[in-house]
């Protein structure tokens, strides 16, 4: 913890779509948002690598509520395994298969560039042979994903079929960042459109 401008300061490692606290309990500062459907919850909102998070509670005005903020971490150089978990960037999705570029192995940014790819076995644990690709992912959007193996081209098999992984943020036509309202679906909080998605289930979902 540190002191800073009247302040005490926490910080921690979170990722996209994280649940900070709750609305009722925190402010939401840089890099974090109130969820508006009656999901009283504050959620990362940045896609950089990795977050530290902060509570500002203010000494001169003990009454005030906490503000949670969102910063960039500092890059440490990490290499994708089988069985850790890796935050990701959609690049493209196929009728098979979704291409990503890995960002963050567990807490920790990657330096140099993986790609993996998510099959279409590997998107759910249910129905697999129903599964539409591109109603579970769109370019852009960012997932949790389990590494199952490194697969061809140097390319690492990835996995969505647990509830907890699957996109954890993804931004709508409008340019917002979309809420989740199930798990299988996002909303724009700006236009109401409701897009598909293979949402990752958090701790409030």
């Amino acid at each position: 913890m540190q002191e800073r401008d009247g302040s005490k300061e926490e910080e921690e490692l979170v990722t996209p779509g994280e649940v900070l606290g709750k609305a009722s309990e925190f402010k939401a500062g840089r890099g974090a948002y109130v969820a508006p459907h009656g999901n009283t919850v504050i959620r990362t909102s940045n896609v950089s690598s990795s977050f530290s998070r902060t509570w500002f509670s203010s000494l001169v005005f003990p009454f005030k509520r906490p503000t949670v903020e969102v910063t960039g971490h500092k890059a440490h150089g990490a290499v994708p395994e089988p069985g850790s978990i890796v935050i990701a960037r959609v690049t493209k999705v196929m009728v098979r298969m979704a291409s990503a570029d890995i960002m963050c192995v567990g807490p920790k940014s990657v330096r140099e560039k993986f790609t993996g790819s998510i099959r279409q076995q590997d998107v759910r644990a249910t129905e697999i042979d129903k599964v539409d690709m591109h109603s579970s992912f769109r370019p852009g959007d960012i997932v949790r994903a389990l590494v199952l193996s490194l697969g061809d081209a140097r390319a690492y098999y990835l996995s969505t079929a647990k509830n907890e992984l699957g996109v954890v943020s993804a931004e709508s036509t409008a340019g917002a960042a979309m809420v989740p309202i199930s798990w299988t679906e996002m909303q724009c909080p700006l236009t109401g459109q409701i897009e598909q998605r293979k949402v990752a289930k958090t701790e409030s979902s």
